[in-house]
């Protein structure tokens, strides 16, 4: 059973709009960006998503927290989340694999949230407006001075140029032996890696060492890796040099390279393009998506606040001095670069999520391509 209570909570923008309702989750402040995400399943793999933190999200289903949380459908440590939005939380939580209510979860990691709100209403404003910081205010902080509040909000630091690598990344390196025929170590830079991804690649045979963001090229030569997967993860790629210069070196070696999300802006940057904020950004698991090379429209899941500058049409040398360069897929609803495809080099990425948790797997298919990829780069040296 959640509790329930009448103790207050606002959300406050840094338009200035103030959208009051009752307190949900852990007591207090939290401040970020305010974003809305369209699943209607799948809260708690949104939850624990490491993507979304510095982010406040809003979720457009309206009913929350029915199925409750596990802890088999984690993907990762903890809740990401700077704070949460809903309209209705379920007041009993009724699924068999429940071990414990969303709002309990919530104050365990120390969620500041809140519901009862229009979260309808609030989603026109961001799809119209775009994404804009904002703070949650509940408990003895709701009967702050709502200019306070509003200061705190605009003092706030922006999404953009933020670096959120090390807040979300291991420690040490962690290993996932393979599953069936082994094609060996797979370095994974961890900038916020979903549990999801990490069992795609075992499953399709690698050795899945999960590596520190803060990796030398010298520490992932190492492992002595058949190839290197970048994950998805929060945070700005224009402010992720670091990470640019270390996949330059993975491509200057020839190693198989698939980043997703994250990766997929990395991947472009170390290419030499350009990536840009996105006005309210691609949050949900019913995305359309072509890809080029077969003409098939996939549905797929995204979480991503910036994407990458590079034409969309035809074969283009990469500035960097990598070879020819072709966006493989583009994004339907607003025709935004979705996955990049370098020809001369064995490297991809696309900037969804092919691990799909929550969401469609139809393009679950990516993971066999990079393990196809991988294979022919190991015949070739044989």
């Amino acid at each position: 059973m959640t509790s329930f209570t009448t103790d207050r909570a606002v959300l406050v923008l840094e338009d200035g709009s103030r959208h009051p309702g009752r307190a949900y989750g852990a007591r207090g402040t939290t401040l970020g960006e305010v974003v809305f995400a369209t699943g209607m399943t799948g809260y708690q793999e949104t939850l624990t998503d490491p993507s979304y933190a510095g982010q406040i999200v809003l979720q457009t289903a309206p009913h929350i927290g029915n199925t409750g949380m596990n802890s088999e459908d984690v993907e990762s440590r903890r809740i990401w989340v700077a704070g949460y939005i809903v309209r209705d939380p379920s007041r009993v939580v009724s699924n068999w694999r429940s071990e414990e209510s969303l709002d309990d979860a919530l104050t365990r990691d120390g969620i500041v949230g809140i519901s009862g709100i229009d979260t309808r209403a609030i989603t026109r404003v961001l799809r119209s407006a775009g994404s804009m910081r904002g703070g949650v205010f509940s408990g003895e902080a709701a009967t702050l001075d709502a200019e306070e509040q509003l200061r705190q909000v605009r003092e706030a630091p922006q999404m953009a140029g933020q670096n959120l690598s090390a807040a979300v990344s291991v420690a040490t390196a962690e290993v996932t032996p393979a599953r069936g025929g082994r094609l060996g170590n797979l370095a994974v830079l961890d900038l916020g890696v979903k549990q999801a991804t990490i069992e795609n690649l075992a499953d399709r045979g690698f050795d899945v060492h999960v590596l520190p963001q803060s990796v030398t090229i010298e520490e992932v030569l190492a492992i002595d890796p058949v190839a290197v997967f970048y994950s998805n993860g929060p945070g700005d790629p224009a402010a992720s040099d670091d990470h640019v210069t270390l996949l330059r070196g993975v491509l200057d070696r020839g190693l198989p390279f698939f980043g997703i999300c994250f990766g997929n802006q990395l991947l472009g940057r170390a290419l030499g393009f350009g990536t840009y904020k996105l006005p309210f950004g691609h949050r949900g698991i019913n995305q359309p998506v072509l890809d080029k090379q077969t003409g098939r429209v996939e549905i797929t899941a995204h979480n991503h606040g910036f994407a990458v500058d590079a034409p969309l049409e035809g074969e283009v040398d990469s500035p960097n001095g990598y070879g020819r360069v072709e966006v493989s897929h583009i994004g339907l609803n607003d025709n935004v670069v979705e996955g990049l495809r370098a020809l001369d080099i064995p490297a991809f990425s696309v900037q969804y999520h092919p691990e799909a948790a929550a969401g469609p797997h139809d393009a679950n298919y990516l993971f066999d391509r990079f393990a196809d990829l991988v294979r022919t780069s190991l015949e070739n040296k044989n």
